[in-house]
C-alpha cells in the first residue's frame, strides 16, 4: 500500500531545509599540495610566513634614485643626475644611491640603498655615457612597491572555508605555502537497481536498457566538488539490494539511490533505506517534475536519497539537490547557477501544486534577440537534455508562462 507521506509533497526548498535541520556534516581534513588545490576548500585559517614582496621592488623600466633629485624638474629645466651602472635582475644590489646619482633598473628589480623612487625611461633622456637628463619630478614611493606592501608577515591570508581560485594558488605559493589542510571532497556514493539495467558497456539485448544515471550523477557529483563512487547495479531482489546499499552506505558520504522510488510492491527502496540508520526517511514526494517520488532520508548522519529511476528525471532532481549538499558538506555557500533572460516562443502551462522544469533550447532571432524554444518530449527520452541549452522554471502554482514572456533560463 502506498505509504501516506508520499502524498504529502514538499517544494524542493522545504525538503531540503528538513534535511539541513537532522544533518550535521563531520567532513575529514587532508593534506595536499598547493599547486593541486584548485576548488578544495581550505580546513584551517593560512597565516603568511613572510612578508610579500620581500623586497622593495620597481613596477616600471627606469632608473632608481632618489626622489628629492628630481624636485622641480621639467621639460626646460631637465635634472641630470650621473648613472652609476645597472641593477641586475635577480640579485640583491650590490650599488646603492648618492645624492645626484641614479642607477638603471628593471621592472620587479630590487631598489639599491638610497633609492626611494624610480623615474620611467619615458621621462628620461640620456645626455651623456653616464649621464640622463630627468624630465618630470618623481614623489618619494613612486613606481615602487614597498616591502610588505602585498602581504604582511604572519597575517592572514586565507580563511578556512575558502573555496580556493587560481589567484589564490598563486598567493599561497608566492608566500612559501606548498602544503595545505582541505576539507576531504565528499565521496557520492552512486547504486542503480533493477533487472533491465545492463552497464554501458554490455551489449544491448531485448527487454535491457544500459545504465545511464550512475554516470550522469556521477558527473553532477564531479561537477559541483565530490568525490563519486560507483557501486555498480543491485538486481530486483531485496536481500541483494539491501546488501549493496549497506555495503556502499559504508564507503561514502552521501549515497544516492537511483531505483524505482515509485509506489510498486516490487519497489525496495523505502525498506532499503530504513535499514540504513536512523532517523531514516524524512521525506517521500517532492512538489517538483520531474522527480515527484524522491526520498530524502538521513541514516546515521548520512543523507540518502533514493531517485527515480528515469534517467531524465534522476539528473533534473539531483540537480536540485546534490548541489547543496555538497555545499553544505564543505560548509560552503551554494554556488548560484549562470542564467540568461529569454523571450519565450511558445506558451508552456504548469499543473497547480508543483514546480516544473523543462528543457529548452536557445536560439537568436533576426533581431539579435535571445528566444527560449520549449522541447517537449517524454520524461525518459535523454536526448530532450541533450539538445538543450537550459532549463526553465515554472515555479510553483504559476499557472506557466504566456508566448512573448521573459523568462529566466538556468544555462547547463
Amino acid at each position: 500500500m502506498p505509504s501516506p507521506e508520499f502524498f504529502q509533497v514538499l517544494p524542493v526548498s522545504d525538503a531540503l531545509k528538513l534535511l539541513d535541520a537532522h544533518w550535521q556534516p563531520q567532513p575529514e581534513t587532508e593534506s595536499i599540495a598547493a599547486a593541486d588545490a584548485l576548488d578544495r576548500t581550505l580546513a584551517a585559517n593560512i597565516h603568511s610566513p613572510e612578508e610579500l614582496p620581500a623586497f622593495r621592488k620597481s613596477t616600471v623600466d627606469g632608473y632608481a634614485l632618489r626622489a628629492a633629485d628630481t624636485f622641480g624638474a621639467s621639460q626646460s629645466l631637465p635634472a641630470f643626475l650621473q648613472v652609476n651602472g645597472e641593477l641586475k635582475m635577480g640579485e640583491a644590489p650590490r650599488l646603492s644611491v648618492r645624492a645626484g646619482e641614479a642607477l638603471l633598473i628593471h621592472t620587479g628589480g630590487m631598489l639599491p640603498g638610497g633609492a626611494d623612487a624610480v623615474v620611467m625611461v619615458e621621462y628620461v633622456q640620456v645626455a651623456g655615457a653616464n649621464e640622463i637628463e630627468v624630465l618630470r619630478a618623481v614623489a618619494p614611493g613612486e613606481n615602487v612597491i614597498q616591502a610588505g606592501e602585498d602581504v604582511a608577515a604572519n597575517s592572514l591570508v586565507l580563511p578556512r572555508g575558502k573555496r580556493l581560485r587560481p589567484q589564490d594558488i598563486g598567493g599561497l605559493l608566492a608566500v612559501g605555502i606548498d602544503r595545505i589542510a582541505v576539507l576531504r571532497s565528499p565521496r557520492v556514493g552512486i547504486l542503480s537497481c533493477g533487472d533491465e539495467l545492463l552497464p554501458p558497456e554490455a551489449e544491448l539485448v531485448p527487454g535491457k536498457v544500459r545504465d545511464i544515471n550512475a554516470y550522469t550523477l556521477s558527473a553532477l557529483a564531479e561537477k559541483h566538488g565530490a568525490q563519486p563512487i560507483r557501486f555498480g547495479i543491485a538486481s530486483d531482489n531485496f536481500a541483494d539490494y539491501q546488501r549493496r546499499a549497506a555495503a556502499g552506505f559504508a564507503a561514502c558520504d552521501i549515497l544516492l539511490l537511483s531505483a524505482g522510488s515509485s509506489v510498486s510492491a516490487r519497489d525496495y527502496t523505502r525498506d532499503v533505506i530504513k535499514g540504513l540508520g536512523q532517523p531514516g526517511i524524512l521525506q517521500h514526494g517532492l512538489a517538483t517534475k520531474p522527480g515527484k517520488p524522491t526520498i530524502i532520508a538521513l541514516c546515521d548522519n548520512k543523507p540518502v536519497i533514493g531517485l527515480p529511476g528515469n534517467p531524465v528525471s534522476a539528473l533534473l532532481v539531483a540537480r536540485q539537490l546534490l548541489p547543496s549538499m555538497i555545499a553544505r558538506y564543505l560548509g560552503q555557500a551554494l554556488e548560484l547557477p549562470r542564467m540568461v533572460r529569454a523571450r519565450l516562443s511558445q506558451r508552456v502551462a504548469s499543473a497547480a501544486g508543483r514546480e516544473d522544469w523543462l528543457a529548452v533550447r536557445l536560439e537568436q532571432d533576426a533581431d539579435g534577440e535571445l528566444l527560449a524554444q520549449p522541447i517537449f518530449g517524454k520524461s525518459n527520452l535523454i536526448f530532450t537534455l541533450v539538445s538543450a541549452d537550459g532549463l526553465l522554471r515554472l515555479p510553483l502554482n504559476t499557472g506557466g508562462f504566456d508566448s512573448g514572456s521573459l523568462v529566466d533560463i538556468v544555462l547547463f
